[in-house]
């Protein structure tokens, strides 16, 4: 979800946020995931499987659709436990194509279980995804990219590319960073940047031996 971050979206609240929650005005739930989620570092191997998932469903689509279907998403992938999704077949393939509850699109579902696959191979390899995914992080600035692709967003997706992965692209995988607290893209003034700042301050970057759950 990389975004334009030049001016600010105020709310009935009066308290500045980023830009792009304009598109949701009115939208609980989305101003909740900004302030609460969007940008803040994470470390669980799940959660991050789950990101790079619904990174490549919106493609084409808005963030909002995809943050809206979510649950939905997590049910029909086993809660994006990638050992269990690795092991999806084309019956799953066929269940995921009837269930209104997510993006019907056969080439991004097969993309989920073919990266479940190699998601299991390269935690055999490093240990654990987000260990993997930390490798890539860039020097910390102080403002935010303006962006849509950054030489990281190409490193990881050259890298994940090379290794089977699908439906990330650069694009697609600086939103990911975004997303995941890699960079803090919040924009200045945004309520949620400093908070984000600190927490990144503080965020432990994972170990090889980091659990997945």
């Amino acid at each position: 979800m990389s975004e334009q971050q030049h001016t600010h979206y105020i709310p009935e609240d009066g308290r500045p946020r980023c830009r792009w929650c304009a598109a949701a005005a009115g939208d609980a739930g989305y101003l909740r995931y900004h302030d609460t989620e969007w940008g803040f570092p994470v470390d669980s191997d799940f959660r991050l499987f789950e990101k790079l998932c619904l990174e490549g469903f919106q493609s084409g689509l808005s963030w909002r659709t995809i943050l809206n279907k979510r649950e939905s998403f997590r049910n029909a992938f086993a809660g994006f436990d990638f050992n269990k999704v690795a092991r999806f077949g084309e019956k799953e393939v066929e269940r995921l194509l009837q269930d209104a509850g997510i993006v019907r699109h056969r080439g991004k579902i097969e993309a989920a279980i073919n990266n479940a696959q190699r998601c299991v191979e390269l935690v055999a390899e490093q240990g654990s995804l987000a260990h993997y995914i930390w490798s890539f992080e860039p020097v910390a600035l102080d403002a935010p990219e303006h962006a849509t692709e950054t030489e990281a967003s190409r490193k990881l997706s050259k890298d994940l590319k090379k290794r089977g992965w699908k439906f990330v692209g650069p694009t697609t995988m600086y939103a990911f960073m975004q997303s995941m607290g890699m960079l803090n893209d919040h924009a200045i003034g945004c309520v949620t940047r400093d908070e984000v700042a600190a927490r990144l301050k503080k965020f432990k970057r994972p170990s090889k031996l980091k659990s997945a759950p």
